[in-house]
């Protein structure tokens, strides 16, 4: 059963259909879990300052500063001016891919087949890339102010070789990824299947979307603790509030 003071700090909770896109300003404070219904769920993941779009999630820095080539609990998303967007506080899959993008027309057409909405309506064939640029119009911003995304949810194993080899079955039914907003955070989130996915069939899968009240990191959070680099992060993102 759910922690009650989580469910009393909810301010909502929606559904997010496969295939879908979905976009929202996550103050700064507040949290966001990203529930994978069915197991096998991707999602797509882009992050600006609200305030000021030009300032959008970096994946060179989130990985170098931390050492990484994966994410999990206790790792930050960095902004390219330094700052922390979000910080990842719970997680029970252990690895989102931050490496591989996202799917466009071309290949899913390529890999699926085509169905368009003209003639499917709801039932039609999507890509990550129409989707995110659907999402970030709605905000005054376009093709210029993509960035590369993560992949929640999914697994990208690198070989010596620099190959890239996509893990079947990294995420099952009811796990959950948690992200705490540092900075007032336009979040963008797209459902549909990892470019890399091997599965011959169109079957981008669901996702619930919870997001509450949070508590702002004090002096000994894991997220700030767990890499040197991550205490000044904080501290250039506490002073962008000061």
């Amino acid at each position: 059963m759910e922690n009650l003071s989580l469910k009393n700090n909810t301010l909502w909770e929606e559904s997010l259909p496969g295939g879908a896109t979905w976009s929202h300003v996550l103050k700064r404070g507040t949290t966001l879990r990203i529930t994978d219904v069915e197991g096998g769920a991707n999602v797509g993941a882009m992050f600006h300052n609200f305030e000021n779009p030009v300032e959008r999630y970096n994946m060179p820095d989130t990985l170098k500063a931390q050492h990484i080539a994966r994410l999990t609990t206790g790792f930050v998303l960095y902004s390219d001016m330094g700052r922390i967007l979000c910080s990842i506080t719970e997680d029970t899959c252990g690895w989102h891919d931050p490496l591989s993008g996202h799917s466009t027309a071309a290949l899913v057409r390529e890999k699926y087949g085509e169905k368009t909405y003209q003639e499917h309506r709801n039932a039609c064939y999507r890509n990550a890339r129409d989707g995110f640029l659907i999402e970030l119009a709605k905000y005054g911003l376009s093709e210029r102010d993509l960035v590369a995304n993560i992949n929640f949810f999914s697994k990208v194993v690198v070989s010596e070789d620099g190959g890239m080899r996509f893990q079947p079955g990294n995420s099952r039914a009811g796990g959950y990824v948690e992200l705490r907003a540092e900075m007032n955070t336009l979040v963008i989130l797209n459902t549909c299947q990892h470019p890399l996915d091997p599965a011959p069939s169109y079957a981008p899968r669901p996702v619930q979307l919870t997001v509450r009240r949070g508590m702002a990191p004090g002096p000994e959070d894991p997220c700030r603790q767990s890499r040197p680099e991550n205490e000044r992060g904080f501290i250039l993102t506490e002073r962008y509030f000061a």
